[in-house]
This record gives C-alpha cells, sequence and structure tokens, in this order.
C-alpha cells in the first residue's frame, strides 16, 4: 500500500498542481517511481496507490501500471481515491486513516502480510529482504530504520531495540535520543495483527501509523522488530534537499546511481527522438532527458525531456524539467525551472546579494531561485537569489528590469 497522496507543502509552488509524489526528478522520472520500482524490482507485484491532493498528473503517470509491468489481471497497481459511501464523503484524514478506508481492497486477496510505503522518498530497497527478516522473527510488525548521527536523530522518530532487533521502545523527535535508529516509514504488518490494529482504532481522529498504530501493537504485546537499512535513502522533502539530491545524481562517483543494470528504474515516459546538440552547444557533468534540444550550454545541471535550451544561453547548477523552453542569451544558475515554464531571452537568474525570501523563508531558501510550472518570465530581466515566480509575468513586474532578491511574483494568484 502506497501512501502518495500528500501535497508536500515545504516543496512550496512545484506542489501547487500536483501531488508531492508526481514532482519530476532525475531528468526523465517522477518521485513515485522509486518505491514502484522497488516494488516490481522485489517481486511485489499488487499495489493500491492512495492518492488525494491534486492526482491528475499522479493518474495520468501511473496509468494501468505498463512501465512497472504491473498491468496484470490479478494484483497489479490499482489507484485508490477517496470514494463516497452511503453515510456521506470522508478525505484520508491520517496514514493509517486512508489505508483503512481501503480495508475492503486489501481483503479481497487475503493477504498474509501487507507493506506500507511512501511515495515520495528517493532510495532503491529489497523489500523482500525485509520481507525474509520478519518472517525469520515471526514478527507482528517489522519496522524499516536508519541509523543517523547521533546529533540528527532528535528529528526523527527513533526506534530503540534489543541485541535481537526487537523494538524495546520508540521516542517521537527526542530532544534527548536513546539511539540513532531513524524510522523510514516503511512497514511490514502480518495481517491479522494489521487488521485488529486499524478496527479497534478506526474511530480516532487523523489515524496515523506512528502516533496511534505503532504504539496500540507495542501496547497489546505484539512482536515488534527494526529491519536496519544502510543504503541510500533522502526525503526529498523541502526545496533545498530536492535540488541537493538532483546533483548528487551527477557527482563524478554518484552515490545514488540511476545506471545500474541490476536495479533499473522504470518510468512512464512518452516515444521521444533523441537529444540534439547545435554546433555551438558545450554540456559537462550533467544529465539530459530525451528530445531536449540544446544550443547553449549546460553545467553540473539535470535537464528533464523536451526541453529547448537557446543558443548563448548558460545554464548552471540548475534542474530544468519536461517541456520548459530557456530563449538565447540567458544566463541561469542555481535555478529550478518547472514543467512547461518559458524563460525569455537575455535574463540573468541568481544574481544580486543573497536576501531572505519575503513570503516563505523557510521554504524560498539557499539562494534557489524556483520558477513555477507552465510560467512565464519575459526577456532583459534580472532575478536575485531565494525569489520564487508563479504564473504569466510581465515586464511591467519587473521595476527597471529588476526582481530583487528575496521577492515572491506569483501572478497566478496575485503579485507579492
Amino acid at each position: 500500500m502506497l501512501l502518495a497522496g500528500g501535497r508536500g507543502s515545504r516543496l512550496g509552488i512545484l506542489t501547487s498542481r500536483m501531488a508531492k509524489p508526481a514532482v519530476p526528478f532525475g531528468g526523465k522520472y517522477r518521485i513515485i517511481d522509486f518505491p514502484l520500482s522497488n516494488c516490481i524490482n522485489s517481486g511485489v507485484d499488487t499495489v493500491g496507490v492512495l492518492t488525494q491532493y491534486m492526482p491528475l498528473r499522479l493518474n495520468t503517470h501511473i496509468g494501468i501500471g505498463i512501465p512497472w509491468d504491473l498491468d496484470k489481471l490479478v494484483g497489479g497497481v490499482s489507484v485508490l481515491p477517496p470514494y463516497e459511501k452511503i453515510e456521506g464523503t470522508e478525505w484520508y484524514t491520517g496514514t493509517a486513516n486512508a489505508i483503512y478506508q481501503n480495508m475492503s481492497y486489501m481483503e479481497s486477496y487475503n493477504p498474509d502480510y501487507v507493506l506500507i510505503l511512501s511515495g515520495d522518498h528517493i532510495y532503491k530497497m529489497d523489500y523482500e529482504s525485509m520481507l525474509d527478516f520478519h518472517k525469520e522473527n515471526h514478527a507482528d510488525v517489522t519496522i524499516a530504520v536508519m541509523p543517523v548521527p547521533m546529533e540528527e536523530a532528535k528529528r526523527f522518530g527513533i526506534m530503540i531495540t534489543d541485541a535481537d532487533k526487537r523494538i524495546t521502545d520508540f521516542e517521537e523527535k527526542p530532544e534527548h535520543p536513546r539511539s540513532n535508529l531513524a524510522s523510514m516509514g516503511i512497514y511490514i504488518f502480518s495481517w491479522k495483527a494489521f487488521k485488529e490494529a486499524l478496527e479497534t482504532n478506526k474511530s480516532t481522529p487523523g489515524l496515523d501509523f506512528g502516533k496511534h498504530i505503532i504504539p496500540y501493537c507495542r501496547d497489546q504485546g505484539e512482536r515488534l522488530f527494526a529491519y536496519e537499512f544502510n543504503g541510500y535513502w533522502k526525503d526529498v522533502g523541502t526545496l533545498t534537499s530536492y535540488w541537493e539530491a538532483n546533483m548528487q545524481l551527477i557527482d563524478i562517483v554518484p552515490e545514488f546511481n540511476l545506471y545500474e543494470e541490476y536495479w533499473k528504474i522504470y518510468t512512464n515516459v512518452e516515444s521521444l527522438p533523441p537529444q540534439y546538440y547545435g554546433k555551438n552547444s558545450a554540456v559537462e557533468r550533467s544529465i539530459v532527458g530525451e528530445g531536449s534540444e540544446i544550443f547553449g550550454k549546460v553545467y553540473n545541471s539535470v535537464i528533464g525531456c523536451n526541453v529547448v535550451i537557446g543558443e548563448d544561453t548558460v545554464v548552471r547548477d540548475s534542474i530544468v524539467m519536461n517541456g520548459a523552453v530557456i530563449d538565447r542569451g540567458s544566463s541561469i544558475s542555481k535555478t529550478i525551472i518547472a514543467e512547461n515554464a518559458h524563460v525569455g531571452a537575455h535574463v540573468t537568474t541568481g544574481a544580486f546579494d543573497s536576501a531572505p525570501n519575503e513570503t516563505d523563508p523557510s521554504i524560498y531558501r539557499d539562494d534557489l531561485v524556483v520558477i513555477a510550472d507552465s510560467a512565464f518570465i519575459p526577456e532583459h530581466v534580472t532575478i536575485g537569489k531565494n525569489v520564487m515566480i508563479a504564473g504569466k509575468t510581465v515586464p511591467e513586474d519587473y521595476e527597471g528590469g529588476v526582481l530583487a532578491s528575496g521577492r515572491s511574483l506569483n501572478r497566478e494568484g496575485g503579485a507579492s
């Protein structure tokens, strides 16, 4: 059961039109491709994807599951939005509530075990190894954990275990952690214990795994174990972590390798022509998606599919998503340009000294410029750092051709 209904508000304007798991990543992929690919690589062939917030792009991307070999007569992938019932419509109010509302879907497969996943992390993990661990320990609940530096442990839900990895206690974001094993939000439940926990707690407001279901299972004396994972795992929940994770893909020796033959990442991508590079183009240490046309210069960047970068344009340390266009003579630095955005000619981003963002300084920070889905930026403008731009902007929005550092310009819902 793959939880993919969250907005991901810390990604700011990137999730104004789509759920966080649908946000593009690594040029040609979307974030949800990683847990879905983990499922098929691990032999999990029955997947329910729970959607809620802005699901259209996610639903279109998943389709009937063909790219992940999940288009099956029995099992396969099913998209599970909230639905109207006789007693009224109820939105999913918590992670476990969303699962409970789909009890009949799970029961139809008569499961022995249920695997709970989040749709918004970048990682490769063999769930079959975790299930083997669960079976060997005759566990009722197995929680995937990851060792983190002790000084960072206070940011996570922390599991305290004995020598056999049995969970003896857990703490939610403890001020003085007693362990460094952080919960990854990945759970395996034995069906009998899981069903009882959901049925018993079904009326709890905002029913959640970490706050309600796991404590209930512990209090009932169920066998809880921690499965330690030591691979790459990245929560791309903020714009900065999202940008960093993309940049890590193009390291000389990437910690997270998209090119491994034995653990492929699958995605739903249309048939596109190959990339085209103009005679004066240059590309160094970058990913470039199919169908893109590069006439300028690209350094240390992740470029999606069907992108056009004009002559004499230089793109550095940036993410340019599918269908975006950057006209000639522009200078783009440390910028996230969302899908189908259009940047006019002779535009400069990332200029001037840094200043905190005026509307959301905790979101638009670390000198990033974020240009929203389908935004338009007119030619001959200079844009500072920690800036957000959305909608079809016009020259009058840029006083003297300038948008200073820290500004938010939102023409989708009025200007700031």
